[in-house]
C-alpha cells in the first residue's frame, strides 16, 4: 500500500462571503482529496495583476494517496462545484481559486499542470500563508526556503491578518485504542487496516500469513495439511498479537490489525475433521482466555463473486484456484461467530460495491462507519 503524500494547496476567495467558500472548498478537499493536516492563518490581500474587490487567502497542508494530476483535477472540480467560472480573458473575480502549489519534491512542468506553482516566489500573498504551515519547506527548483522566498520576494503587497480562523475537517474518535479488521480472503481488509495506520498513526499488525509453508501445500491437498496449517497460524497470531500489543500501552496508542485471532476458530471448523477440530478448540480456548480483546471488531462482507475477483486481481499463485464454495462457508462461519458472540463490539459492513482504494468518498464512508459504531 503507497504511503500518502504531502501537497500544499493555496486558497483564494474575493466574491460574495469568502470566508465561507475558504471553509467549504477545505471541507470538500477533505471529502475529494485527502486529509487536512495543516491550515495556516487567513489573510486579507489586494487584488494583484486587476482591478478587483480585496481576497481572502490561506494555506493548506494534506495528505492524499492521488497523483499530483489528480489532486489538481479534483481541485479544478471543486472550484466548479463553489460556483468559479473559468475564461481565457486574463485574472478576474472569483468565488474561489484553488492552487496546487507543491506535491512531495516533484518537479513537473506539463500541457496540464506545473509544479511547483510557477511564480509563487512573486507572490506575497501566497508566500505569508505558506510560512505558517510550511516555513522550512525547500522549494526544489531554487533550493530556498519558503520563509527565505518570502523575505526576497518583490511583492510589496501590504495584507492583513483576519482575526477569524479556517477549522480543520475531523472524522475519526480518540476513544479507540484497538481496532480490527476482519473479512473473507480478498474483502480488502489488509488494505484498509493499512490505511487506517498510515492516516491516524497507528501501529499495524498484519498476519503473517506469506511466511506460512503450509499455505501453498493446503491449497493443493486440504485434508493432508489442514491441521498443521491451522495450528501454525493459531501459534504464529497467538505470538504475534502477545508480542505486539504487549508493547504497547492500550490506553494511550492505537493499534490497528487485520485480523482477530478468533478467525482460527473459524478457518479451523471449516477446515479440520470432528476429532481434529475438537483437540484445536481446547488448546484455542486455553489461549483466547488471556489474548486483549479489540474496542471494535469490523467485519468487511462481499459476496463471493466479487471475492474471486479480487483473489485473481491479486495474482497469488496458491490462490488462484479457491473454490466459491470454501469462500461461502468462511463467509458463513464468520457470520455465525458473529451473530452467536458476546464479548466483542462489531459492526458488519457491505463492501462488496465499494472501492475504498480509489475512492476518497467510499473510504471516508468506512471511516464514518467505524466511528458510528464506537459512538451509537
Amino acid at each position: 500500500m503507497k504511503s500518502p503524500a504531502v501537497a500544499y494547496i493555496a486558497l483564494g476567495s474575493n466574491q460574495d462571503n469568502r470566508f465561507e467558500y475558504l471553509q467549504k472548498s477545505i471541507e470538500l478537499i477533505f471529502e475529494k482529496i485527502g486529509e487536512i493536516t495543516a491550515i495556516s492563518r487567513v489573510y486579507e490581500t489586494p487584488a494583484v495583476g486587476f482591478e478587483g474587490e480585496d481576497f481572502l487567502n490561506a494555506c493548506i497542508t494534506i495528505k492524499t494517496r492521488f497523483s499530483a494530476e489528480k489532486v489538481l483535477k479534483n481541485l479544478l472540480l471543486i472550484e466548479k462545484e463553489l460556483g468559479r467560472i473559468r475564461s481565457n480573458s486574463g485574472y478576474q473575480n472569483r468565488t474561489l481559486d484553488l492552487d496546487l502549489l507543491f506535491y512531495e519534491d516533484l518537479i513537473l512542468n506539463s500541457d496540464f499542470l506545473t509544479i511547483p506553482h510557477p511564480r509563487l516566489e512573486n507572490r506575497k500573498f501566497v508566500l505569508q500563508p505558506l510560512a505558517d504551515i510550511a516555513a522550512d519547506l525547500i522549494h526544489p527548483i531554487y533550493h530556498k526556503t519558503v520563509q527565505e522566498l518570502l523575505e526576497k520576494t518583490s511583492d510589496s503587497s501590504v495584507i492583513k491578518t483576519l482575526d477569524k480562523s479556517l477549522e480543520k475537517p475531523k472524522l475519526f474518535t480518540d476513544n479507540l485504542s484497538y481496532l480490527a479488521i476482519e473479512g473473507n480472503i480478498g474483502a480488502g481488509k489488509t488494505s484498509l487496516a493499512t490505511m487506517i495506520s498510515q492516516d491516524f498513526n497507528a501501529k499495524l499488525i498484519t498476519e503473517r500469513f506469506k511466511d506460512n509453508p503450509f499455505l501453498p501445500k493446503f491449497y493443493k491437498n486440504q485434508s493432508r495439511y489442514a491441521f498443521p496449517l491451522e495450528m501454525s497460524f493459531l501459534a504464529d497470531r497467538y505470538q504475534q498479537l502477545v508480542e505486539d500489543i504487549g508493547q504497547y500501552d492500550l490506553f494511550n496508542d492505537f493499534i490497528v490489525a487485520d485480523y482477530d485471532i478468533y478467525k482460527s476458530m473459524i478457518f479451523a471448523e471449516i477446515t479440520l475433521a470432528e476429532e481434529e477440530y475438537s483437540l484445536y478448540k481446547r488448546l484455542f480456548q486455553i489461549m483466547y482466555k488471556d489474548m486483549a480483546k479489540p474496542d471494535l471488531y469490523i467485519y468487511l462482507y462481499q459476496k463471493t463473486d466479487r471475492l474471486l475477483k479480487n483473489i485473481q486481481k491479486r495474482g497469488r499463485v496458491y490462490e488462484k484456484d479457491i473454490p466459491a464454495d470454501y469462500l461461502e462457508n468462511i463467509n458463513r462461519g464468520y457470520l455465525d461467530f458473529i451473530k452467536n458472540q458476546n464479548h466483542l463490539k462489531v459492526k458488519i459492513i457491505d463492501v462488496t460495491h465499494l472501492d475504498f482504494i480509489a475512492s476518497r468518498e467510499d473510504y471516508l464512508f468506512l471511516l464514518r462507519e467505524i466511528s458510528a459504531a464506537l459512538n451509537p
